[in-house]
């Protein structure tokens, strides 16, 4: 049965996909087969390959981001001080909280007239007038850079504290015994067993960050000028705000390859070391 579910609810919709990247199928009209035709269309088209740019950059960063802030996240959390229960439910908040809802929260913290961060940096004296954060290329990937490590951090500090508490403390005696400092005992001792969750952690977050839709969705809609498009916002535009249901099946059946890619990379990297 649960094969069968996941044949139903996951197998169907790829098939499908897979399906109308073969044709010209526009929303009002009749599929036409163009075989490879859509993908010799991406080929040439530079929102596309901006798009694989800018997911594979929006990835890279917002992991590594996440995985280290989630990793000093975790060594605060697992030491013993008071209210410690109540900051690391409060610590789930960004995670917890809708996607759609902390973006629209985000915008307003962006605006360039009333946002909290043009405020901040006016008042402190840093600048003399505000940025627009969600109105130039730059700052905008910048911008969704800083948000999606706020929302993934939670993800990554669980579940290394968790990974934190099966760590037996003799280990870490046994390397006090032997004269290992506070930073030898976490490279030698910490780090190490922490690997197979951190692996097993930043994969998921591989896997979730690079088909991110809802954020980017919300918070610049691929602007300004495309500029911010991902692969999964630019399949969006494609199928619904154009109508071209083949070609962004297209761009988003060409994610596959590039996320297999990713992953494997990832994975030979791990193992070697």
């Amino acid at each position: 049965p649960p094969l069968l579910f996941l044949l139903f609810f996951l197998g169907d919709p790829f098939s499908y996909g897979v399906y109308l990247s073969f044709f010209r199928r526009e929303v009002a009209g009749s599929p036409t087969y163009v075989g490879f035709g859509n993908f010799l269309t991406l080929a040439s088209d530079p929102i596309f390959w901006q798009s694989v740019g800018n997911t594979i950059k929006f990835t890279a960063a917002a992991t590594v981001l996440k995985a280290t802030g989630g990793l000093g996240m975790a060594l605060v959390m697992n030491q013993n001080f008071r209210m410690k229960a109540i900051t690391r439910a409060l610590l789930l908040l960004p995670f917890i909280v809708p996607t759609v809802l902390s973006t629209v929260a985000w915008q307003w913290i962006y605006d360039p007239g009333l946002g909290l961060f043009n405020r901040l940096l006016v008042e402190s004296g840093l600048m003399t007038r505000g940025v627009s954060w969600l109105g130039n290329p730059t700052m905008a990937m910048v911008s969704l850079i800083i948000v999606k490590p706020w929302r993934g951090l939670p993800f990554f500090g669980i579940s290394i504290l968790a990974g934190l508490q099966t760590i037996p403390v003799e280990l870490h005696e046994s390397a006090t015994i032997d004269g290992a400092s506070t930073w030898g005992r976490f490279r030698y001792v910490t780090l190490p067993s922490l690997l197979p969750v951190i692996f097993i952690v930043t994969t998921f977050s591989i896997i979730l960050t690079f088909f991110d839709f809802q954020l980017v969705y919300v918070l610049t809609g691929g602007g300004p000028a495309n500029s911010t498009h991902l692969m999964a916002t630019y399949a969006y535009s494609l199928s619904v705000g154009v109508g071209q249901m083949g070609l962004g099946s297209a761009v988003a059946l060409s994610m596959v390859p590039v996320l297999g890619l990713l992953l494997v990379l990832l994975t030979f990297y791990v193992r070697k070391d």
